[in-house]
């Protein structure tokens, strides 16, 4: 079963360029609608194994990756291909809304 990656400012740019999709979401523990939407995002992480990336960054611990993509309202999930974004998500939402957003950009 997969499981998200957890990530910091350090190994944030190494994963988003990794040659599949990349789903990050932006959270904090302090964050309710961020509690609500992170079993979705642990499921998608098994949903796509092999597929896609799907990780994690908590925004307190992590200011510099936070800061760089102006995420200002949490959660945001962030699609990343080639290190680039395709698509963004602010807010929590159904499991099946992220699951569009990435099966749109799994080949």
């Amino acid at each position: 079963m997969g499981k998200a990656i957890v990530l910091t400012d350090e190994t944030f740019d190494a994963t988003i360029k990794s040659d599949k999709p990349v789903l990050v979401d932006f959270w904090a523990e302090w964050c309710g609608p961020c509690k609500m939407i992170g079993p979705a995002v642990e499921e998608l992480a098994g949903d796509y194994e092999g597929k896609a990336v799907v990780a994690k960054l908590n925004v307190d611990e992590n200011p510099q990756v936070t800061a760089r993509f102006g995420v200002r309202s949490i959660p945001t999930l962030l699609v990343f291909k080639n290190g680039q974004i395709v698509d963004k998500q602010v807010g929590a939402v159904p499991k099946s809304v992220l699951a569009g957003k990435l099966a749109a950009q799994v080949a």
